[in-house]
């Protein structure tokens, strides 16, 4: 049934307008199991210089902040990048993706030549619900179809959230918007 979905979901995306295709992303969201975050999203105090809508992620304390107004935050559990992929910089996401394909990078392949060359999105795309681009680098800001890894440092370099949080990041994060990066 869901493997029917995710392909209904994909063709009619292929055929359909654009104004049709969030339809079957929303379709498709509804075949996601709620699942408990093991690092539970809150507002907290934050009083960081940056403007609010910045992203900041923190890869040693494993957190991600969306920054508001009135010196809060939104702090998100995330996965980061395994010793010898991690990374520190500032950047701006490039672009967003619902529901995104995933091809595996070429060093990625050469590291993992057993990966798909190619993924259709849907729930066992590694990228899960949502992905966000961030512009001159080979990383995203994605969902995970395995939330289990969320607190942890397993990933080549992407950040990893639930698939709810990342929805909810996705939500409220505007292409364009500064990225920073630490260590």
């Amino acid at each position: 049934m869901r493997r029917d979905l995710i392909r209904l979901a994909v063709w009619a995306g292929i055929f359909l307008s654009a104004g049709t295709a969030p339809v079957f992303a929303n379709a498709l969201d509804s075949q996601l199991q709620p699942v408990a975050s093991p690092i539970p999203r809150e507002t907290v105090s934050f009083d960081g210089k940056e403007a609010p809508g910045t992203i900041i992620i923190r890869t040693e304390e494993r957190r991600l902040y969306f920054v508001l107004p009135d010196h809060q935050a939104l702090r998100y559990g995330v996965g980061v990048g395994r010793p010898g992929f991690t990374w520190a910089g500032v950047t701006r996401i490039g672009y967003k993706r619902e529901w995104p394909d995933w091809t595996p990078p070429a060093q990625m392949l050469k590291r993992r030549p057993d990966l798909p060359r190619h993924m259709d999105g849907g729930l066992d795309n590694p990228l899960g619900a949502r992905a966000m681009y961030l512009a001159g680098t080979l990383y995203r800001i994605h969902g995970s179809n395995e939330p289990d890894t969320i607190g942890q440092a397993v990933s080549s370099g992407c950040i990893r959230m639930t698939n709810d949080d990342v929805i909810d990041l996705y939500e409220r994060a505007k292409v364009g918007a500064r990225v920073v990066v630490t260590r």
